[in-house]
């Protein structure tokens, strides 16, 4: 087991800190490592000693083999784990004080602690090393399949005719295809120096890289999970409402990435919490958007708590998900500037389109926009 020069530093100024003045001869710091047979064995990892005379390895040294009135031992433990021990031999002219014992317990229990901690350390970073092996191996199969994924759904596009109605089916396909290569490579960029800083050195990593914000207009970021949640409502059997005109804040270029984000997760909570055959929409306001639907309101105890960290909603407690989705939506939306809102009575905002009225009661999650300047439309 290779230990930190942290932890030797450390033990080392215990070693010193204890030593002075004390009448000690010489002071031996004890690993407990299992031997080749299994049982334990303890390692000399660290010494001082008053002299040049240096402690021979445990197994080797004869001394050990006979008691003395001049050297005392010490557990290393971590409750009733023994981690090692420390090894304290006295000048035969002295005699051991009370003191001078509770120095060296105090010691050996400052190490102890140390080198507990340094243990659970190595544990996790040996961990952390496994789990990212195996996080390179699995994104190295994905990206296979993924490849044939596109090249086949390539292929079918080529089959098709130019007025065909599945066209649009199958560019649906590449975007999402597109949007799972982009994840693939955030995951494959996690722990590396390449990630973008984001102010936040504690925050994860959110978004996956994409197009640069200069390059597409919100309008054009909303327009596939449009097409996406009308596929989606299609396949469901449920009636779905998008919108039918875009207000001016559509032609930004800023923040698109994080407003489709959080739109994308809002869609997939309406389609997989509401009930069967419920309505869902899509809707545009001056300053933002609105994802709703036409189900039960939410509890009036829960509303505030579906936006922590892990937390579902009653209703949602027998369906698969993390209770990640609306956590990520809010943090994105107020680390851009924005907000994000419940209201459980969706026909009371002021949406501009569509222009067909929202249902009295439901659950509307709005998205304010932060003040952007709007670029000119595209030509």
């Amino acid at each position: 087991m290779q230990l930190t020069d942290r932890f030797f530093g450390f033990a080392d100024q215990q070693l010193e800190g204890v030593s002075g003045g004390s009448g000690l001869r010489r002071l031996g710091l004890y690993l407990s490592q299992p031997a080749a047979d299994q049982s334990p064995s303890l390692v000399l990892i660290r010494q001082w000693s008053i002299d040049d005379r240096q402690l021979p390895p445990a197994d080797n040294d004869p001394e050990l083999r006979l008691p003395a009135r001049g050297r005392r031992w010490y557990p290393l433990q971590d409750g009733d784990l023994i981690l090692g021990a420390l090894r304290a031999d006295l000048d035969p002219r002295e005699d051991w004080t009370a003191d001078l014992d509770a120095r060296l317990r105090l010691c050996a229990g400052a190490i102890s602690h140390g080198l507990s901690r340094e243990l659970e350390c190595l544990q996790l970073r040996d961990q952390l090393t496994q789990q990212k092996d195996q996080l390179r191996t699995l994104i190295h199969q994905l990206r296979n399949p993924l490849a044939a994924l596109r090249t086949y759904a390539q292929l079918l596009l080529r089959r098709l005719e130019a007025d065909s109605q599945h066209r649009s089916l199958v560019e649906g396909v590449l975007t999402e295809q597109n949007q799972l290569g982009r994840y693939i490579d955030a995951l494959a960029g996690l722990g590396g120096p390449t990630l973008p800083a984001n102010g936040d050195p504690s925050a994860p990593l959110l978004l996956p890289p994409g197009p640069a914000e200069s390059d597409i207009t919100l309008k054009e970021r909303l327009i596939p999970l449009i097409e996406r949640a009308k596929a989606m409502a299609n396949l469901q059997g449920r009636p779905w409402s998008g919108p039918e005109q875009w207000p001016a804040w559509s032609e930004q270029t800023t923040g698109g990435a994080a407003v489709s984000e959080i739109v994308a997760n809002l869609l997939e909570n309406g389609f997989r919490y509401s009930p069967p055959g419920c309505a869902i929409g899509l809707a545009l306001m001056e300053d933002g958007l609105a994802v709703w639907d036409a189900g039960p309101p939410i509890a009036e105890h829960e509303r505030s708590r579906i936006f922590e960290r892990g937390v579902r909603g009653e209703a949602g407690q027998e369906r698969p998900g993390t209770g990640l989705g609306l956590s990520l939506a809010r943090h994105l939306a107020e680390r851009n500037g924005g907000s994000l809102q419940l209201c459980v009575r969706p026909g009371d905002q002021p949406v501009v389109s569509p222009s067909s009225d929202l249902p009295a009661l439901g659950n509307l999650f709005r998205l304010t926009l932060p003040p952007v300047s709007v670029r000119e439309p595209k030509a």
